[in-house]
């Protein structure tokens, strides 16, 4: 398939990019999801405690993730971003493969930390390309479309790693899942044209140096916007990962259901009505913005507010399909931050800072979210053990979860002051 790269003037052409750079993302989750349906299995069979589960889907996968990021993100910045992505997806992709075969934490500790450095080369990228596609205007919906492979990803992680650990074992779930990413790869290389950078805005990309690590996270932490729009990204995305990593097993421990049903259920939940979030996030806060541009935050504040019963709820009720049912409200808010929150980003920045403009955000939202998200939860149930037993980590979720939520909204909200202000003084 030989394009040039203004292919992008027409539509089929940005829908398709944009589609498949979806199907990536949702590859990258079902790769990162799989491990929190399997790891009542896997903590069986390895004999683990839940700081380890917590450390293995939380801070070490994160770390290496963030940190692999950065100069990922400023390779994109100048050089062909579709072949990054596709030497990332078959990286990640082998390397949850191979975590069928380990033997140990230590072995399973670094087949994560392999999948986390190929991991981190996707979504920077991908932010980039879209955002040199799209314009403006559609540039949050866009990115919200992205950003709804997050939950097919967990919707296809849940559901077929339910079943397949149910009917085969956690080995082969990994193996089956990791396999087909090594095709997607192959498929992104070979029909994945790179676009003119600034193509969407009509705008050609300034020369001279590469704009320094410096410049570009002094550019966004000098707008008092961006602050907060990370400070509340990341808490958000703490209380989704702690929620996405350990409501598996608090579904096991607490209620006794088994994994295929669990997975079918969090399927539906978290992935179907966790992707009607992430795109109606972005698309409604685009209509909104039209009058108000603070409406790109202001949404995440009040879905965050929104959030806060059904999570105490849903970790005391009695009943597991009560449980379900309250996860449901959560499983659609918890999402609506992420395209507006990376479409904010991009607005603060020049052209050639919006990969690593990505990656900055994702270095504050992974530490925060996912790395201390998870591993906390899992501390602290393991702290509550000789208090409440086998309910411990009902009760490590209903203490940390809802509460930082609260703190979340409380963060969109402040940054709604000064965002107008801050989208004007952006640089070309």
């Amino acid at each position: 398939m030989s394009l040039s790269p203004n292919i992008y003037s027409r539509r089929s052409s940005r829908y398709y990019a944009l589609g498949l750079l979806t199907l990536v993302y949702t590859f990258n989750f079902v790769d990162r999801q799989l491990l929190a349906i399997l790891q009542e299995s896997i903590k069986a069979d390895l004999l683990l405690s839940d700081s380890q589960l917590g450390l293995l889907t939380g801070f070490a996968f994160a770390v290496f993730y963030v940190l692999a990021g950065i100069p990922i993100a400023r390779w994109a910045d100048r050089s062909n971003r579709k072949n990054i992505i596709a030497l990332a997806i078959g990286c990640w992709s082998f390397m949850t493969a191979i975590s069928g075969l380990v033997q140990s934490y230590t072995q399973l500790l670094l087949a994560r930390i392999g999948v986390g450095v190929g991991e981190a080369g996707g979504s920077p990228p991908a932010h980039s390309i879209i955002s040199d596609i799209f314009p403006p205007e559609n540039r949050a919906s866009a990115l919200a479309f992205y950003c709804t492979g997050i939950n097919i990803g967990v919707l296809v992680g849940f559901l077929f790693g339910g079943w397949l650990n149910e009917v085969f074992s956690w080995r082969v779930a990994f193996f089956v899942v990791g396999a087909p990413g090594l095709i997607i790869a192959l498929i992104v290389g070979f029909t994945l044209r790179e676009p003119i950078r600034g193509f969407s805005e009509n705008k050609s990309t300034p020369t001279g140096p590469q704009v320094s690590y410096g410049v570009v996270f002094s550019t966004l932490w000098n707008r008092r916007s961006f602050r907060h729009i990370a400070a509340g990204a990341a808490l958000n995305a703490f209380a989704t990962y702690s929620t996405s990593s350990w409501i598996a097993s608090f579904m096991i421990r607490s209620h006794g259901l088994s994994t295929g049903e669990i997975g079918t259920w969090l399927a539906a939940i978290m992935g179907l009505g966790g992707a009607f979030g992430v795109f109606f996030g972005g698309y409604i806060a685009e209509r909104l913005a039209l009058k108000d541009v603070r409406w790109y935050v202001w949404l995440p504040s009040l879905a965050g507010v929104v959030c806060i019963p059904f999570l105490v709820a849903t970790y005391l009720v009695s009943d597991p399909y009560h449980s379900f049912y309250l996860q449901i409200i959560p499983g659609i808010l918890f999402n609506v931050y992420i395209g507006n929150a990376l479409a904010m980003t991009h607005g603060l920045v020049g052209l050639r800072m919006r990969a690593l403009s990505s990656a900055i955000l994702f270095f504050i939202l992974n530490i925060i979210g996912l790395g201390l998200g998870p591993w906390l939860v899992g501390v602290l149930s393991d702290a509550l053990a000789p208090t409440f037993g086998i309910e411990s980590l009902r009760y490590a979720m209903v203490f940390l979860i809802p509460p930082v939520m609260c703190w979340s909204a409380l963060h969109f909200y402040l940054g709604a002051n000064s965002l107008a202000s801050d989208l004007k003084q952006a640089p070309d």
